[in-house]
């Protein structure tokens, strides 16, 4: 019991500070918690939950030297590029016109869980991260039987719930603050933040497809 308890605290610990680290997820739970209130840290976190217990799933049948493989890894990094530059190029379209959406009941969940797929696949580190540290935990949980895992992935989801449910919560409370102009402000930052780590992953990629070649 003591050991399973370990792995379930363990598993937050690493997850929550990981999770703490800026990056083209907490931008985004940014911008959409900003446009669409509370609800847009938790639905994001349920796509990204969804995508890591597939990617658990995965792993566990034998992924990880695939997404170790530097061909792999370009590839990743260079769609990763593209998807956060589309992000990027569709906020600025809007800060002519944005808004502060006041009613949280607007925002819809599918394209919220959607964000969370996309903003997870975009980051190649992400599956780096699950092919290295990941899996050496699920090898560990493993031992415990199918409980071991369980509670290992229940700990790091729920890291990840905490501190998104947080930013939410603190961004959409603070709307009533923002003026307007200063909103816009805001949103055009995280943009450019998407744009910088869209350029940071493609020349990741490419500088992996040159290795390879």
């Amino acid at each position: 019991m003591t050991a399973l308890f370990g792995i379930l605290i363990t598993s937050f610990i690493i997850a929550l500070s990981g999770a703490l680290m800026p990056g083209p997820f907490l931008t985004a739970t940014i911008s959409e918690s900003a446009r669409k209130g509370f609800s847009a840290g938790p639905l994001m976190i349920i796509g990204h939950g969804i995508l890591e217990l597939l990617l658990v799933v995965a792993l566990m049948l034998g992924l990880a030297p695939f997404l170790k493989n530097d061909t792999v890894f370009g590839a990743i990094a260079v769609s990763g590029a593209f998807i956060l530059l589309w992000m990027a190029f569709g906020m600025f379209r809007s800060l002519p016109t944005l808004q502060m959406v006041t009613k949280t009941e607007d925002a819809r969940r599918g394209g919220l869980i959607m964000t969370g797929i996309l903003m997870s696949v975009a980051n190649p580190y992400w599956a780096i991260w699950w092919a290295t540290i990941g899996l050496g935990y699920i090898v560990h949980s493993q031992g415990f039987g199918f409980i071991g895992v369980l509670l290992f992935f229940v700990g790091h989801i729920l890291a990840d719930l905490v501190w998104y449910s947080a930013v939410s919560f603190s961004i959409s409370r603070g709307k009533s603050f923002l003026s307007i102009p200063l909103y816009r402000s805001v949103i055009g930052v995280c943009a450019c933040f998407l744009v910088v780590m869209a350029v940071y992953f493609g020349y990741s990629g490419f500088e992996k497809f040159a290795v390879i070649n």
